[in-house]
């Protein structure tokens, strides 16, 4: 009898480090995106010449602070959980559920990294 696999080798974690490394690295620049331009909603541009123009344009823009503001913290949210998995590489936890204790699919893994939850688990926990 095959015993089933309990965690995912060093090779597979390394797939899945530079996986969540590179998703990292993009939320991170997004994030800071975001909190420019929550900065930028405060001050005045240089750039500022008509008052009129200033209004029009505030009332156009696509984003308002409370949007941007909310997007920053989801950001930070999701930077959190990317973190918290490579905490879980580090110490040989990454890839388990944490309700069944089995292996989630790395098809899961790849495309939510940060999942700590089966697709099974995930939706018992809804009903």
């Amino acid at each position: 009898m095959k015993k089933e696999k309990t965690r995912y080798s060093d090779a597979e974690l390394e797939e899945f480090r530079s996986i969540i490394n590179e998703k990292l690295e993009v939320a991170q620049r997004d994030y800071e995106l975001l909190r420019n331009s929550l900065n930028n909603l405060d001050g005045n541009d240089v750039a500022d010449t008509s008052p009129t123009f200033k209004v029009l344009e505030e009332g156009a823009a696509t984003l308002s602070k409370e949007e941007a503001g909310r997007l920053a913290q989801r950001q930070m949210k999701f930077i959190q959980h990317l973190q918290a998995a490579l905490v879980r590489i580090e110490n040989n936890t990454y890839g388990v559920c944490r309700e069944t204790g089995k292996l989630i699919p790395k098809e899961r893994l790849r495309a939510v990294p940060h999942a700590t939850l089966s697709i099974e688990a995930k939706d018992s926990e809804k009903k």
